[in-house]
């Protein structure tokens, strides 16, 4: 069974920061792009970050260009985003997802905003920013 599992949510304060994980079971991740989305109440899902499998090729939206970095472990099939400087704009429930390489020709940095194209989701883990 294919599944994703993220871990690493919580209450922080504005400023702080948080690593959130996603381990990858069933499955290994070095023929997956993987991207981590977010969805907001009463909002529309988002992309934050992707990244391909060999880790070279990465893309961020731009509300977290500079705060957020993405990462993976291939040998450990996981994945992280570590979270800096937070603000309460990014309160909200955060997805890992991953994509078969297959499914595309080459990197395209627009599908980390294109959540319907991906194909594995974790559960989400709720990150909350407020003090």
């Amino acid at each position: 069974q294919l599944q994703l599992v993220e871990s690493g949510g919580g209450l922080v304060q504005p400023g702080g920061s948080l690593r959130l994980s996603c381990a990858a079971s069933g499955f290994t991740l070095d023929l997956y792009d993987i991207g981590w989305f977010r969805q907001a109440p009463g909002k529309e899902r988002e992309g934050v970050s992707c990244i391909s499998p060999p880790g070279g090729r990465v893309a961020y939206a731009d509300s977290v260009k500079g705060r957020i970095t993405i990462s993976r472990d291939n040998a450990k099939n996981t994945a992280c985003l570590q979270m800096n400087s937070l603000r309460p704009e990014d309160t909200a429930v955060y997805y890992c997802a991953a994509r078969p390489i297959q499914a595309r020709v080459a990197w395209d940095p627009r599908l980390c905003s294109r959540w319907s194209l991906w194909d594995y989701w974790g559960q989400g883990t709720q990150v909350t920013v407020s003090s």
